[in-house]
């Protein structure tokens, strides 16, 4: 996710240890925040589903990455449950569907892009209604800048703060109404959680 060239030569086992790690130690930090103004699970959720797809790592790795985060998604889906599922599964099927097998910057990118709008289709939300995409734009944005790993990861713990003071206009946050102002979107604190941990990876094995 950093330099040009370098995702293919990225180890897709190790990233599908990191991330599930990752989850896994925030699990009930993400579970707090969606106990504040949602159901309550999606820590629990999120880590059952990439562990899940850890589970099935070996077979994963052997899949062009094409192929590998299509099949990542389909058990995201799967396994995760709740609104998470189809939503996180969407954003991995979708980027499986848009990248090439060697993928360099550029094609990340647009692909990213073409993901984030399935994710919006699929939630039939926006930016700015307080979801995961107010995270998810942000770390498009800064991949068509150019900036690098670190300042990526800023902006999307940056833009997972700024779900702070939204009023929640999709999910069942929404139905809190200006109750929901004052807390972190969970969606959007796991995907700032899994672009660190990716973009890490990436830069650290380039």
């Amino acid at each position: 996710m950093v330099k040009t060239g370098t995702l293919d030569k990225v180890d897709l086992k190790t990233l599908i240890s990191v991330t599930a790690d990752t989850i896994a130690a925030h699990a009930e930090e993400l579970t707090a925040l969606d106990q504040a103004i949602g159901d309550g699970d999606h820590g629990l959720n999120m880590k059952r589903g990439f562990e899940a797809v850890r589970a099935e790592a070996d077979t994963f790795a052997t899949k062009p990455l094409p192929d590998a985060l299509k099949a990542i998604g389909t058990k995201l889906v799967m396994t995760v449950g709740g609104a998470s599922g189809p939503l996180f599964g969407t954003l991995f099927m979708a980027l499986g569907k848009e990248i090439s097998a060697e993928p360099d910057r550029a094609n990340l990118t647009a692909a990213f892009g073409k993901a984030i709008e399935a994710v919006a289709a699929r939630g039939k939300s926006q930016v700015g209604q307080k979801t995961m995409l107010d995270v998810l734009q942000p770390v498009h944005d800064a991949l068509l800048q150019g900036k690098t790993g670190l300042e990526i990861t800023d902006a999307a713990d940056n833009a997972a703060a700024a779900t702070v003071p939204m009023k929640a206009l999709r999910g069942r946050a929404s139905f809190l109404g200006d109750r929901s102002i004052g807390h972190m979107d969970a969606g959007g604190r796991s995907v700032a959680l899994l672009v660190r941990a990716v973009a890490e990876t990436i830069e650290g094995q380039a």
